[in-house]
């Protein structure tokens, strides 16, 4: 099986969601780059997840907003926006935090999903994972992922240990 296929089946996207959000990205010059988890499997060995996490360059946050609403059920949180559709189990994130916004300049092209995306420079989905297993405000189960991927992270790109704060570094399984 594909792995968009697969990705399809798991999150039973029936309603196409990731096919026509990257339609509306790509149609409208849209710069952006997966995140998170799914940018995590551009790296290391794929775990499933029913989110795709997008950073978007912050001078066109508005606009795909706007673009985003007239398709989809978008909800503003300080920090982000969620985006669903019914018919589908996805969950994508579109980050409005502006410590993301360099990461879009620097995104190499990655199969994800079995789709070829712009996805974060290692160095970048590290970073995020870093800030996101520091905060406390998140759940305990996200922080908790977290620190599971960024030492997948860190299995297939030790050299980057030095880039992880000691109490960070503490907390994961040798």
């Amino acid at each position: 099986m594909q792995a968009l296929t697969f990705w399809k089946t798991v999150t039973m996207d029936r309603s196409n969601l990731l096919e026509g959000l990257m339609e509306i990205l790509r149609n409208h010059e849209i710069r952006f780059c997966v995140i998170d988890g799914q940018a995590v499997n551009a790296y290391a060995e794929p775990l499933v997840s029913l989110d795709l996490d997008l950073a978007v360059a912050m001078d066109q946050i508005d606009k795909v907003t706007a673009l985003f609403e007239k398709r989809f059920d978008v909800k503003r949180f300080p920090h982000s926006l969620n985006v669903t559709i019914p018919d589908s189990d996805v969950r994508v994130q579109i980050q409005t935090d502006a410590r993301y916004a360099s990461f879009v300049e620097r995104a190499e092209m990655h199969t994800v999903l079995g789709m070829e995306l712009p996805v974060a420079s290692v160095e970048d989905v590290l970073q995020g994972k870093v800030w996101a297993a520091m905060d406390s405000e998140r759940r305990g189960s996200k922080r908790q992922k977290d620190l599971a991927d960024i030492a997948r992270i860190l299995e297939n790109y030790p050299q980057y240990r030095s880039q992880v704060p000691q109490e960070i570094l503490k907390r994961l399984v040798d």
